[in-house]
């Protein structure tokens, strides 16, 4: 007797008489509303990302090349926009959860293949200009760079006796290393530390660190919050506020941060997987971080084709900040930069 079977594993057809192609999911049978409402988003980015990774995608040695580059992306876009569990997004598109499994981390290692292409400071002076005036409109600091931060994603116990990756608050985390330009468009993006570090021991450990210890990028800083410790490229909110130049510094510190924080939001707004209050990431450290990534990159795209998203306060469960607090070296060369830059600026 035969039993009626609704979702196929694609492996029946890839390995089976035929090998067939599987396009169980097409664009064209879809309104441009379900893309947005389903998918996160719409049709001209979704070709687009067609247009981009489906070389990769198609790749003669995946086991998945059966399913079509277009299926496999739209099972992954529904995955990082959702939060689902993979089988729930799997029924949607009409494939298995080994499949849907496959497309998922098809579609991330492509993304992560090109994260230098949309994750990157601009190099030619021009472009650091621009960057760098863009800021100043915000709230009148001048010479920023970026805007630095860490946040905690969370994912499953790997090992319930490994603690290396349990935060301040007992979770299992990845703890992500991001910097952001006036616009919220991520300039570096560091997604595998331990969820155990603490926010200036991440920064302390990550190659951007050396790259602005060797003055790589001159004439300019970053933000950054009392989380991390003040250095000459690093510049931080004072701690005492004494004088009015003092606290008009702290406030345009904390108006330019604040992109920041609307950049975290707007990622755990669109990626579901990544906001912690719906869904812990239910993969090994190592490919957490690639899909943090993949988002990170996505996010990117997004911004770049105009779509950003509106993040209402209190929307989205973001972690606090870390409280760990840095004492000030008042001698530092650090220090005098800052002082400089409050006297100049904030007088």
């Amino acid at each position: 007797m035969a039993v009626p079977i609704t979702v196929l594993d694609c492996d029946l057809l890839l390995y089976g008489r035929g090998h067939r192609t599987l396009d169980r999911f097409r664009l064209d049978d879809v309104t441009d509303d379900y893309l947005v409402t389903t998918y996160g988003f719409p049709r001209p980015f979704i070709d687009y990302l067609v247009d981009l990774l489906g070389g990769s995608l198609s790749r003669p040695t995946q086991r998945s090349r059966a399913i079509s580059p277009e299926t496999q992306i739209m099972a992954a876009l529904g995955f990082y926009t959702s939060g689902s569990f993979q089988t729930r997004m799997g029924d949607t598109i009409g494939i298995s959860q080994a499949s849907m499994s496959r497309c998922v981390t098809n579609v991330t290692e492509a993304l992560v293949e090109r994260a230098s292409q949309f994750i990157s400071f601009p190099r030619d002076e021009r472009s650091v200009q621009r960057l760098k005036d863009e800021f100043y409109n915000l709230a009148g600091v001048p010479g920023v760079l970026g805007v630095v931060d860490c946040t905690q994603v969370n994912i499953k116990a790997s090992n319930s006796e490994d603690l290396s990756y349990v935060n301040r608050r007992g979770l299992h985390s990845l703890n992500c290393l991001l910097v952001c330009d006036a616009r919220g468009s991520l300039l570096w993006a560091e997604t595998s530390r331990l969820g155990s570090m603490q926010d200036n021991a991440v920064l302390h450990q990550s190659e951007l660190y050396s790259r602005f210890e060797t003055k790589m990028h001159k004439q300019g800083w970053l933000l950054a919050d009392n989380a991390f410790i003040l250095r000459p490229w690093l510049m931080t909110p004072v701690q005492l506020p004494e004088s009015p130049s003092d606290y008009r510094y702290n406030m345009a510190h904390t108006a330019t941060h604040s992109v920041m924080e609307r950049t975290q939001r707007s990622l755990r707004l669109r990626f579901r997987c990544l906001d912690g209050s719906r869904a812990t990431l239910q993969y090994s450290p190592e490919k957490s971080a690639q899909i943090v990534l993949a988002c990170c990159i996505l996010h990117n795209i997004a911004l770049q084709h105009d779509l950003d998203i509106v993040s209402e306060s209190g929307t989205s469960s973001l972690e606090p900040d870390e409280e760990c607090v840095h004492m000030e070296p008042l001698e530092s060369e650090a220090y005098r930069m800052r002082q400089e830059l409050i006297l100049t600026h904030f007088s």
